[in-house]
């Protein structure tokens, strides 16, 4: 199945088809604490969960899908923000090269505290005023056996009870680091473009675990979405707060709710800033930079009128509604 690529003109809402709602989902059989999915390593530990509310699943993975750690980064500060425990994880012995992705060990005074092995973990969350559960999904991208690795992801998905897939990453494109990130979205079928209300666009070329993991999700039945964050090349190493900061904003849309930003969007302006300085010390750099605002100047100005003005004022007011409701943050 072909995923369809586009870029959203506009606020994309959970009118979709995946709004919370009362329903609740099963989790699986709690009574033996863990679930087995997939036939392989993978194993969801169900202590303690008996259903879950409308879950929807934000996933990045670190590595080629990764530029500037930008979609790594947002699945880590979800987690962070919303206290989100760890429910299962992938066994890593069948994915992962040690000598490629290897493990790190904790050492304190001398003494070997842990020993952390490469893998991909789900975490579950249920953020108030949501109104649903939500699956983070935070891992690496796998050296081998990729199919395999989709398959028990999408079984683990679909055991939780899952409605929606959103894969969130970042790549290195000729982006000026001065204007908004551009965020592209692939939906996994056409109804969800029309229901989404946004704009194809074409691609035809590599993809990394994302691209394999939404077309397993697709050809499954589970609907999936991802968001790709354009980070400017000349800019490649992380952090890339104003990359992540995209990609949280685009995943806002989809969910139609706000997220807990934090101070993401100072530490944002203070990347360009910083950015901008280190441009100015570099006539060539600086240049550079002036060709690229001016493409891309032309290239956006009819959604600059228009779309992107809508987009940013709905954000605005749902923002000010979330703060109105939880005494603001």
């Amino acid at each position: 199945m072909q995923a369809t690529w586009c870029t959203y003109p506009r606020a994309i809402g959970a009118h979709v088809g995946w709004e919370a709602s009362d329903r609740r989902r099963p989790a699986g059989t709690a009574a033996s604490g863990r679930n087995r999915c997939g036939g392989g390593g993978f194993a969801i530990k169900l202590d303690g969960i008996s259903a879950l509310t409308s879950p929807a699943v934000i996933a990045a993975f670190e590595g080629w899908n990764d530029a500037g750690e930008a979609a790594s980064t947002a699945a880590a500060l979800l987690s962070a923000a919303w206290d989100a425990r760890v429910i299962g994880e992938i066994d890593p012995e069948d994915y992962y090269d040690f000598q490629v992705t290897r493990p790190v060990i904790e050492v304190a005074d001398g003494h070997t505290r842990r020993l952390s092995w490469p893998t991909t973990r789900l975490a579950l969350a249920s953020p108030a005023g949501l109104g649903r559960d939500l699956i983070v999904v935070h891992g690496i991208e796998p050296n081998m056996r990729w199919r395999g690795f989709c398959r028990e992801l999408v079984d683990g998905f679909a055991e939780l009870g899952a409605e929606l897939v959103i894969l969130i990453g970042a790549l290195l494109a000729d982006s000026p680091h001065t204007r908004p990130v551009p965020v592209t979205v692939s939906a996994s079928d056409e109804k969800m473009v029309a229901a989404l209300q946004i704009e194809p666009v074409d691609y035809q070329g590599a993809t990394g675990i994302v691209g394999v993991l939404q077309d397993m999700c697709a050809t499954a039945g589970l609907p999936a979405v991802s968001l790709w964050a354009a980070v400017p090349h000349y800019v490649a190493q992380p952090p890339s707060p104003k990359a992540t900061l995209a990609l949280l904003r685009g995943v806002e849309d989809i969910l139609d709710a706000p997220l807990p930003l934090g101070d993401l969007p100072e530490e944002a302006r203070a990347w360009e800033r910083g950015v901008d300085e280190l441009a100015e010390q570099d006539s060539e750099v600086a240049e550079y930079v002036r060709a690229l605002e001016e493409a891309k100047d032309a290239t956006d100005l009819p959604e600059a009128s228009g779309d992107a003005i809508a987009r940013e004022f709905e954000r605005y007011l749902r923002r000010r509604g979330d703060r109105g409701e939880h005494g603001g943050r």
